[in-house]
């Protein structure tokens, strides 16, 4: 039972931050490994928490037209297809191996998190061929990322968006929501075919996922990402300690 209580916190920050600078992740799958889960569960899990808890993001960045629904409807195919990809190749490593990776992948995590992306870009964005071939390159990559890892998916997709295409943070933070989205099921879908999701387990930590994102995400659009990057690394650090501990060699 406090193993569930202390999970639902997490999820409720993983959640708030996922919304605001992405990253939720690195609070979701280090929790889950600290409590006991198997390495691909616990990536299973995050899965499922994340998919479901996105949606309250995304309501709120469509009700204020944050939205590009020409670069959504673009990339959304190519994250489902390079997260379904991800997620099959990570299933297929022995999970003594995937705990140790994990360990490599989380600290890349939150270097991706900690990248500044409240830098304005003052050129104009790109159009034309570049635009219809980068938004599938970049939807594909970092959607096979996302489900063979995930955690840092939402910061690398505002970095792409805001730094590549040259979209406006607040833009490129909503769009992420719907690629990551699609990404999240892509991943999802390998892992429930796989039986490495725990159904009973996951609705609490959605419902905190969901409520940490709908105030996450009204917060971002009138305040900015800056100030949850400062106040919630230590809590980061902590966690990936906490597992280095527990599968270091």
């Amino acid at each position: 039972m406090l193993a569930i209580l202390v999970l639902c916190l997490i999820s409720f920050f993983a959640g708030f931050v996922d919304s605001i600078a992405g990253g939720g992740g690195l609070f979701l799958v280090p929790g889950f490994l600290i409590v006991g889960l198997p390495p691909q569960v616990a990536l299973g899990q995050e899965k499922i928490v994340s998919t479901l808890g996105t949606i309250a993001a995304i309501r709120n960045f469509l009700k204020e037209s944050k939205m590009l629904w020409k670069v959504a409807i673009l990339g959304v195919p190519f994250s489902l297809a390079g997260a379904y990809l991800g997620a099959h190749l990570i299933l297929l490593i022995p999970a003594e191996i995937v705990a140790k990776l994990l360990l490599i992948l989380i600290p890349i995590g939150i270097v991706l998190f900690l990248i500044p992306k409240d830098k304005e870009v003052t050129q104009k964005p790109v159009s034309g061929r570049l635009f219809y071939l980068m938004v599938p390159l970049i939807c594909f990559v970092v959607g096979f990322y996302d489900g063979f890892f995930g955690p840092g998916t939402g910061s690398m997709f505002i970095i792409a968006f805001h730094y590549l295409l040259k979209l406006d943070l607040v833009s490129s933070s909503a769009n992420s929501k719907s690629f990551n989205f699609a990404s999240n099921i892509g991943a999802l879908v390998a892992f429930v075919m796989a039986g490495k999701v725990i159904y009973q387990m996951a609705l609490p930590l959605v419902i905190s996922n969901i409520i940490g994102n709908h105030f996450g995400s009204k917060l971002a659009v009138s305040n900015g990402s800056a100030f949850v990057r400062k106040v919630l690394v230590f809590s980061m650090l902590t966690l990936f300690s906490s597992l280095a501990v527990k599968y270091a060699i």
